[in-house]
């Protein structure tokens, strides 16, 4: 009897032991756990503040870094001016790095001597010239417009916020009104059409790239013109051809890149129509190209990407 005694009071002293060691377990996980979301959080921050700077580069990277701590601050902190870092990849001050880090206290580990860690997270965005762009009017702007004067990658950069009037009437062949088939397969009916200058067209498109006319002039549709009202005071993606050859259907424009047109209005006058704005800066839903000296022509169009 004495004999079964000790063993239970053996079992006892196992029991509260092991209690002891699950119940420090359990808790250590509950830090670890508020430490993996505090991270989680932190590479959110650090994603966003990335991109957030990223829109000012490659031409102010004094701006940029304040853009990202200042979208940092209001999303949760953990940015400091120092923790953001502008480098170049592929071309000067094109890319931002940025660091997040947070000291966070711990609760139940302090039973294991751990009173605190640092979390962090990091992220890389670089910035480049627009390969293949997402939400694409399906009016096109030629190369040698006035205000690009640029069809061979020459370096020149449009001039913009000159007030200009694009005019879509016939271009040269005939059934070429400007605006393109965007989606490649049948010609495309006014509603689609509109839809895609309201709101861009639904794919990734190439530059270097034939495309084909549309040859219906639909700018007398109700729905192009609701479209073109829709979009006045906003910026629409042009594609920006370089030569235009054929006829009907079958005639093709050579899209070597893309411009952003702020659109102040329209007038249509028969078939045909002019659109009034100016060239500026975008940026686009897109891909970049590879690099810098292998891009399309920099019409001013840039796309941003996470890259670390």
């Amino acid at each position: 009897m004495s004999r079964l005694r000790n063993e239970r009071g053996q079992v006892i002293v196992l029991t509260v032991i092991a209690l002891t060691v699950l119940l420090g377990m359990s808790a250590l996980v509950l830090d670890v756990g508020a430490w993996f979301r505090t991270k989680r959080q932190l590479q959110a921050t650090a994603d966003a503040a990335a991109l957030a700077g990223a829109q000012a580069l490659p031409d102010a990277p004094g701006t940029a870094q304040g853009m990202a701590v200042t979208y940092a601050d209001k999303n949760g902190g953990g940015v400091l001016a120092g923790d953001v870092t502008i480098t170049s990849t592929y071309n000067g001050n094109d890319t931002i790095a940025v660091a997040a880090k947070k000291n966070q206290p711990g609760f139940f580990s302090r039973v294991f001597g751990v009173n605190a860690v640092d979390v962090g997270a990091k992220a890389k965005a670089l910035v480049g010239v627009t390969n293949q762009a997402m939400y694409v009017a399906p009016m096109v702007v030629y190369c040698d417009h006035q205000y690009i004067h640029n069809c061979n990658n020459n370096g020149h950069m449009p001039d913009f916020g000159h007030q200009t009037t694009l005019n879509y009437d016939p271009m040269g062949a005939p059934g070429a009104f400007g605006m393109l088939n965007l989606g490649g397969g049948q010609n495309p009916g006014s509603s689609e059409e509109a839809q895609w200058i309201d709101q861009g067209f639904n794919q990734y498109l190439d530059v270097n790239k034939n495309y084909r006319s549309d040859p219906g002039a639909k700018f007398s549709s109700q729905n192009i013109q609701g479209a073109l009202q829709d979009r006045v005071g906003t910026v629409l993606l042009f594609p920006v051809y370089q030569t235009l050859t054929g006829t009907g259907q079958n005639a093709v424009y050579y899209v070597i890149g893309w411009i952003g047109f702020y659109l102040q209005s329209y007038t249509v006058h028969g078939n045909n129509a002019d659109l009034t704005g100016y060239f500026t800066t975008y940026i686009a839903h897109g891909v970049l190209a590879s690099s810098g000296s292998n891009g399309p022509p920099n019409y001013g169009v840039k796309s941003i990407q996470l890259i670390g």
